[in-house]
């Protein structure tokens, strides 16, 4: 008789692949599914009746900033709470490593995102690899490195075109990455240390990646009325490096942007025929990063998520504390910088045609480190199972979960995670179907989610009762 350590009995288990959901027996024996079937018929240490319960693959948190967070187990629990298994951190062209303060003292913004200088204390990105390895994370980590980070590393000045030496010194370090485990790398070129890349620099980067087999992901240059030029600009250099490519939260930012997101995913569908083209988005229509002025100047409200000068504004409205000071919007974020904030400047028929188009993927893009965080980092998952899926029905739930989970390992090209099948790692979350959502809002955005029984990662609990489980049960998932 087949022995196992653990037996979840009687579950809807939706795989990730996007089938319809079936009641069977899935059994565990150390990190791995090792029988999945109807009444197994095993002898077992710890049996769970799961009966009206859904097992799914746990979900794979495809952007995120939790290049920190990781370092510490309690900086997951945003993330186990909601189901999430899997991270996969350096985005937008911010990451911990290589140290961007090589060449000045404190981190441009948006690597503040991160936190002050003394986050950056990686020199190289192996550095960095070592300490999320000796942390013990409480979650998968999939990491990413940063082209802004490369960036501030080999530029004085970072409002220009880099010079031929300086994109050498640049690929220099992303080699070093790539060869230290990154799967890929990332590009932030809305941001100001960003913006005057030209395409010369990001062919030579891109196509380094994809020499390397790696992955591009971007948040691209403009997701405002230039989101369509922006789009372009991608698909044009996804096609002449060859590399594979991820749009970073595909939206459309500002009234002046609504609706074209009708454009911008006809283009990706119609680049997808000839090239690997991958987007993710989360379910909100509030972005949230650094104070930039121009991207208040878009929104219908901001929200000051942390001012390191003057944090008793955290949470307050940008408007009301302009009003206070006497102050126009510009000076008072001249005031509060370094700081960040929430902006709500999308339109729900833009995200809901994103959100439903076959080949999104889920991602949090959530911000540990803000004191007054965008729900979305304590709420995306159980929010696009709840909230969308039941009690909208903009996706079916197996749509749902296949965004968060098999679609995302195929992305990344992780073979073994993703699906609930014999032989993979037993990343898995148990929830309630008919009770999951999210309860963070931008009032109180820390708040936890319900209907999440049970989470395990690598066939350890790390969700239960409410509560984080084990801990440093978490792998390092690279290259």
């Amino acid at each position: 008789m087949t022995r196992a350590d653990l037996l979840i009995r009687d579950a809807t288990v939706h795989d990730g692949s996007g089938a319809p959901g079936r009641v069977l027996d899935v059994a565990v024996t150390g990190d791995r599914i090792v029988a999945i079937g109807p009444r197994l018929d095993i002898a077992v240490a710890e049996v769970i009746d799961a009966a009206g319960l859904v097992l799914a693959p746990g979900f794979i948190d495809v952007h995120t900033h939790d290049d920190i967070a990781v370092l510490t187990r309690a900086g997951s629990t945003p993330k186990v709470s909601q189901g999430v298994t899997t991270v996969v951190t350096g985005n937008c062209g911010i990451s911990a490593a290589p140290s961007p303060l090589l060449r000045r003292d404190v981190p441009v913004p948006p690597l503040d995102l991160l936190g002050d200088a003394a986050t950056f204390a990686y020199p190289r990105f192996a550095d960095y690899l070592a300490a999320v390895s000796a942390a013990g994370p409480a979650v998968n980590v999939v990491p990413l490195v940063g082209h802004t980070a490369l960036r501030a590393r080999a530029m004085d000045s970072l409002d220009r075109p880099a010079t031929d030496e300086e994109i050498a010194a640049m690929r220099r370090d992303l080699v070093d990455a790539l060869e230290a485990g990154a799967i890929g790398l990332s590009t932030g070129l809305a941001y100001p240390p960003a913006k005057a890349t030209a395409t010369a620099e990001l062919i030579a980067l891109v196509g380094d990646v994809a020499a390397a087999g790696a992955l591009w992901t971007t948040h691209m240059r403009d997701e405002r009325s230039g989101v369509v030029s922006a789009v372009a600009e991608t698909i044009d250099i996804a096609r002449r490096t060859g590399s594979r490519t991820l749009i970073s939260h595909h939206k459309c930012c500002g009234e002046a942007a609504f609706g074209l997101s009708q454009t911008t995913l006809s283009m990706i569908a119609e680049a997808r025929a000839e090239l690997t083209l991958d987007l993710d988005v989360y379910p909100y229509t509030a972005s949230s990063t650094v104070l930039i002025e121009t991207f208040a100047r878009d929104s219908r409200q901001v929200t000051v998520t942390w001012s390191d000068p003057h944090p008793e504004m955290n949470g307050r409205d940008l408007g009301d504390v302009s009003a206070e000071w006497g102050l126009s919007q510009t000076e008072t974020i001249e005031r509060l910088k370094p700081g960040g904030a929430i902006y709500h400047q999308m339109d729900d028929g833009d995200l809901d045609r994103i959100l439903a188009f076959p080949p999104s993927l889920v991602g949090s893009d959530g911000l540990p480190r803000d004191r007054r965080p965008h729900p979305r980092l304590w709420g995306t998952f159980p929010r696009v199972l709840g909230h969308f899926s039941r009690d909208r029905g903009l996706i079916p739930l197996e749509t749902a979960i296949a965004k968060m989970t098999g679609q995302t390992a195929r992305v990344l090209g992780l073979t073994d995670r993703g699906l609930v099948q014999e032989g993979y790692y037993a990343d898995l979350v148990l929830f309630d179907p008919g009770t999951v959502i999210d309860t963070a809002s931008y009032d109180d955005p820390t708040a936890r989610a319900t209907g999440i029984h049970t989470v395990w990662v690598n066939g350890k609990p790390s969700w239960s009762d409410g509560a984080p489980a084990d801990a440093g049960i978490g792998k390092l998932l690279t290259r």
